[in-house]
């Protein structure tokens, strides 16, 4: 590229026009470029925080990898648990007994899952130790039949701690009568808040000993939940154990809430693809900011291709004038977005605070304040599509410049 081009394209950004509409569309322009760049980039920052959020509170309490027999139930998990502790990404194990039931006190009734754990080696594999409201995990005691609640469950049945509640679960008992279903009294020694609302009002926890009991399972268990070094990795680690463990069912948290982080993928996507429709918009202004500059500068060009310059050389200068309005649009946009996804723990609150409102309150959403977790990746992302659109937005105003005759555009000057 010659010197001059790069010169005079920059000129054309800053000099002053005999028609200010046109400096007025170009900062429009810009102005709209560097909005929509910020805005794309802070939803999607929210969405990462979101999406990461939702996982860690899920995974808080799920496990990253599951193994079960193939009858649902796992006999010796001891040595079970010892050889997939051999393996260097496991970090903990920790056996459970699943089991379906009906939850009663007094006249209000709920299902539930009702699981049977230990206490300390649930604490390795989930955060449920660190989610609790009333009481601790420490208060299930083996043969004294305590129970744990979710909050929203607890508050359903309107139980509190040291109330007594009615599991009632299928597995029935043959009497003259018929199949009833077994009935056991538990005391409640706790209640957890894990900020899911599928746990939070449908799981009990008891002793694993008490649901081996309930659920007549002898020394056998459900299964082993695993925590493992890299919960993105749990897919290929699961593979492994399966291969290690034939005859085993072995499922990771990709799977068991398949459908719920594909979900929140495909929206991530579609909010990009949304965004950047303003971006575009904002693009292609630049499409009519330089076809009236080419028409404002005909004497210019003219001039130019008189003293010898090359139609491709007039293309370039145009081109390079809507580059500039792109490129520092979304340099603009890039620093906006970047700060504000950065703050918005401090700026949430004071648009809270100027509006008079809580714009996440904390007992519909159990979130105080908006996560944002920045991807370097998806700003790169962001910037490189802004920079093309605006590219592609500046071809065709550069092309009719450079077709335009010199004879023609100097007929009435």
């Amino acid at each position: 590229m010659q010197s001059y081009e790069l010169l005079v394209g920059l000129r054309y950004t800053h000099a002053k026009r005999r028609n200010n509409f046109i400096s007025f569309i170009s900062f429009v322009s810009m102005a709209g470029i560097a909005l929509g760049v910020a805005a794309l980039i802070i939803v999607l920052s929210v969405m990462n925080g979101f999406q990461e959020e939702l996982r860690t509170r899920i995974l808080g309490v799920a496990s990253h990898v599951e193994i079960t027999g193939s009858t649902n139930t796992l006999e010796n998990w001891q040595d079970t648990a010892r050889q997939v502790k051999s393996s260097k990404e496991v970090l903990a194990s920790a056996p459970f007994v699943m089991n379906q039931g009906m939850l009663a006190l007094g006249e209000n009734v709920r299902g539930a899952v009702v699981r049977g754990i230990l206490p300390d080696t649930e604490a390795q594999v989930t955060d449920l130790a660190k989610s609790m409201k009333v009481g601790s995990l420490d208060r299930l005691k083996p043969g004294e039949w305590g129970i744990i609640l979710g909050v929203e469950l607890a508050n359903a049945l309107g139980a509190g701690a040291g109330d007594k509640v009615t599991v009632i679960t299928p597995q029935g008992t043959i009497t003259p009568a018929g199949i009833l279903p077994r009935m056991k009294q538990f005391t409640v020694q706790g209640i957890f808040q894990a900020g899911m609302f599928e746990y939070d009002s449908g799981l009990a926890l008891i002793h694993l000993q008490d649901a081996q009991k309930l659920a007549r399972l002898g020394e056998k268990v459900s299964g082993l939940r695993l925590k493992i070094d890299d919960l993105f990795r749990a897919p290929w680690v699961s593979r492994e154990l399966a291969q290690k463990l034939p005859g085993f069912y072995v499922s990771d948290w990709t799977q068991s809430h398949a459908n719920f982080f594909r979900a929140v993928a495909i929206e991530k996507r579609m909010m990009f693809l949304i965004l950047m429709l303003i971006v575009a918009v904002a693009a292609f202004n630049i499409v009519s900011t330089l076809v009236m500059a080419v028409t404002d500068k005909q004497s210019d060009i003219a001039i130019l291709r008189t003293l010898g310059a090359r139609p491709g050389s007039i293309m370039k200068i145009f081109i390079i004038q809507g580059a500039f309005i792109g490129v520092f649009g979304t340099l603009i946009g890039v620093t906006l977005g970047v700060l504000a996804a950065l703050n918005l723990e401090t700026i949430v609150p004071i648009i809270e605070k100027g509006l008079g409102m809580d714009l996440f309150p904390a007992d519909v959403y159990y979130i105080s304040e908006l996560p944002s977790k920045l991807v370097w990746e998806d700003v790169g992302i962001i910037a490189a599509v802004s920079f093309a659109l605006t590219l592609l937005a500046t071809l065709y105003p550069s092309w009719r410049a450079s077709r335009l005759n010199p004879a023609e555009s100097l007929r009435y000057e």
